[in-house]
């Protein structure tokens, strides 16, 4: 059964996903950064990609599971609704007539007019693996809807009124699975359906979207395989795996094989919230301390901008302004343990110099410093055949089984070592060198190669 602790672990990282640019620093809808929203994970409606007003209509991953005919997986998705904020200005005492417009105050209270979002959450079940082999649909309906909220004055005169309004909209999500050497691939995709009008616009292909879309799978009587460090026996089955604007990794708690989060952002297995940060900002996932301290230097003209934008934004405003000093001085980081277990580091850090102290960069020479690698000692100038496993960057794959010199060995204060290289048929080594912007690798990620003949150690 899958504990609490690790739904809530994944509910806070696809939460931060799902507001992923909601609303960008300074958060006033003025802000010219804040007029293009809604940029990741966006499923538009049939036909808005093709006409150039939308994003497309599908997206889809594929996962792999130990293979089990009883085993089931919980399919949940989860997306933002468009929400349209439309203020109205009472033309007439009785307030019977109402105008829009773009702001309206009342006792110094603000309101815009502008695009909400709303969050929404379908638990389409948990069908079994068994019953997915030649495809099972699962249809969603976003209902849509209309609430209107009075603006009153403090003597209680009605001075205007919020409409807020949603589009419905329809989606399905489609199982399907196969079973291969003792795993099953279970691939899921997400499409809108829903049926418009040919004369779509970009206002009406954003109504009808699935916004930051993405999907939480939770297996019933069997496990998950990561696909970023597959087991040998599957390493086949994960590279054949395809995904479409979203990928799935292992989520939940460190260890746990039960949850999958499948995101519109690259994540790495088993993704956390910092506990430092104190509330969602929404922006780039995000630097809390630089984001925060950037929020106290708007001038309250600024703050009241932003808090009119939307509610969101008012509480950002607020936690901001409310903030004590020990909970902005968490955001600043944390001390991490800065000595290094025993990898071949030459010469290896000590305890004498603090990492902190300006003079511990005299213990630590990259050009110089070198790590064991399959007994081998891999230093400035050794050649190294590169084999990307641990996908810190998707390009690095392009760079599998090329040659590369190495340039500097650097171990940091988590007591992890990176290899910095420059690749040898690069015709602008020379120059990456000199810039030093080299491609780095982790110790198991390389192969050491004789210097002098370019052939591996062992011939």
């Amino acid at each position: 059964m899958i504990s609490p602790a690790s739904l809530q672990r994944v509910r806070a990282v696809a939460d931060a996903v799902l507001y992923e640019g909601y609303l960008l620093y300074p958060y006033r809808a003025s802000s010219s950064k804040n007029q293009s929203r809604w940029q990741f994970g966006v499923v538009g409606p049939p036909g808005a990609a093709d006409a150039g007003v939308g994003e497309e209509s599908t997206m889809s991953c594929s996962t792999l599971l130990r293979a089990d005919d009883n085993a089931a997986v919980g399919i949940t998705l989860r997306f933002l609704q468009l929400q349209v904020r439309c203020v109205e200005r009472a033309t007439d005492e009785a307030g019977t007539e109402f105008a829009g417009v773009d702001e309206l105050t009342v006792d110094g209270t603000s309101w815009l007019s502008w695009d909400e979002a709303v969050e929404r959450e379908f638990d389409l079940g948990a069908p079994r693996l068994a019953e997915c082999g030649d495809g099972r649909r699962l249809d969603v309906h976003i209902d849509g809807g209309s609430e209107v909220e009075e603006l009153r004055r403090a003597d209680g005169s009605l001075a205007g009124r919020v409409v807020r309004t949603r589009w419905p909209a329809d989606a399905v999500v489609t199982a399907d699975c196969e079973n291969s050497d003792g795993f099953t691939r279970l691939r899921l995709e997400v499409e809108n359906v829903t049926t418009g009008d040919s004369g779509l616009d970009r206002d009406g292909a954003i109504r009808q979207s699935l916004i930051g879309a993405h999907l939480i799978l939770a297996a019933e009587g069997t496990d998950f395989v990561s696909l970023l460090e597959p087991p040998a026996e599957a390493e086949h089955l994960a590279s054949a795996c395809t995904q479409h604007r979203c990928y799935p990794v292992l989520a939940g708690l460190p260890g746990e094989t039960d949850l999958v989060l499948a995101s519109p952002i690259i994540l790495y297995d088993h993704p956390e919230i910092a506990e430092q940060s104190d509330g969602a900002l929404f922006d780039a996932t995000e630097i809390d301390e630089i984001l925060t301290l950037r929020v106290m230097t708007l001038t309250e003209d600024e703050k009241r901008q932003a808090r009119a934008t939307d509610p969101l934004a008012a509480r950002i405003i607020d936690r901001c302004d409310e903030m004590s000093p020990s909970t902005l001085a968490q955001m600043h980081g944390i001390l991490r343990d800065p000595h290094l277990p025993d990898m071949g580091l030459v010469p290896e850090l000590t305890d004498d110099v603090p990492w902190w102290d300006p003079e511990a960069d005299k213990a630590v020479r990259p050009d110089v410093d070198g790590v064991l690698v399959d007994g081998v000692r891999v230093a400035n100038g050794s050649v190294v055949r590169l084999h990307p496993s641990r996908r810190a960057d998707a390009q690095d794959l392009f760079f599998a089984g090329q040659l590369a010199r190495v340039v500097t060995v650097h171990a940091d204060v988590d007591g992890d070592t990176h290899i910095g290289v420059v690749l040898q048929d690069d015709p602008a080594s020379d120059m990456h060198e000199w810039y030093g912007r080299y491609l780095y690798f982790a110790p198991d990620e390389v192969e050491p190669i004789s210097t002098d003949t370019g052939k591996d150690e062992q011939s």
